[in-house]
């Protein structure tokens, strides 16, 4: 027998009214949030970011494709892992049909990950994608924009994630058991690697040939661009994980392939 409130109908409608009325505020405060993102100054990249693409070398600029806009997730997929991390995987799989529709709207949206291409490529392929992905091994921009540590910045800490300081990791990080664990192995590799990889948005502005940052997002930032959690956040019992349950899609127990 469920353990969940009951009632009428006209209890029901009552208690929807109530939600209508916090939800539409919740819009309307959405937009003003998307206002001020939109009014934040645009800052001059002078930095000459280098990247490999499924076409070559390319530069921050190229990666518009043609287009004044550019949105990059910064996916999570070291030079330790053999996978990308399942919760950028579960990302991606919501935005990749997206793509086609924001190329004609003058934005190109696409991932960038500090992986080798050829083990981008070969992850991609698997689970079927179709976005544009770049790798930025070799250069500063995974690192600038705060989604990738070297060893020694993890040990001592101190650098910005999310506009906060991260916290000294131990010499050895523990596994067990655990989100973070179960992520780790999925992508193939131990915790500590894992871990000197970090999710994240960032945008760009393309004017007067000019690449200019205009926003960055980390951490539960991402939320609304986790399609499937917005899904749940509607279903009846919610997110209800007590524990990470997501996995690759083609690692779901009857998954195809």
């Amino acid at each position: 027998m469920t353990q969940h409130a009951t009632g009428t109908r006209e209890d029901w409608l009552a208690a929807r009214l109530d939600l209508l009325a916090a939800e539409k505020a919740l819009t309307r405060q959405s937009d003003e949030v998307a206002r001020q993102r939109q009014a934040l100054p645009w800052v001059p990249i002078d930095k000459d970011y280098r990247f490999q693409t499924e076409a070559g070398e390319a530069s921050l600029a190229d990666l518009f494709a043609g287009r004044s806009q550019l949105m990059i997730y910064h996916f999570m997929f070291g030079p330790e892992y053999t996978a990308g991390c399942p919760s950028c995987s579960a990302i991606a799989d919501g935005f990749n049909g997206s793509v086609v529709h924001l190329a004609n709207h003058d934005v190109t949206l696409m991932a960038v990950s500090y992986a080798p291409l050829d083990v981008i490529g070969a992850f991609k392929r698997r689970m079927g994608w179709t976005f544009p992905w770049a790798s930025s091994l070799g250069g500063e921009f995974n690192f600038d924009f705060g989604v990738t540590l070297t060893e020694d910045e993890q040990r001592a800490g101190g650098v910005p994630y999310n506009y906060r300081l991260r916290e000294p990791v131990p010499e050895a990080p523990p596994g067990g058991e655990g989100t973070v664990s179960t992520m780790a192995t999925a992508s193939g590799t131990d915790v500590a690697a894992y871990t000197r990889q970090a999710p994240g948005m960032s945008t760009f502005a393309l004017a007067d040939g000019v690449v200019h940052h205009v926003y960055s997002t980390y951490a539960r930032g991402l939320d609304g661009l986790w399609g499937m959690y917005q899904w749940l956040d509607r279903a009846p019992l919610g997110r209800n994980e007590p524990t990470a349950w997501w996995r690759h899609h083609d690692a779901y127990d009857g998954a195809a392939g």
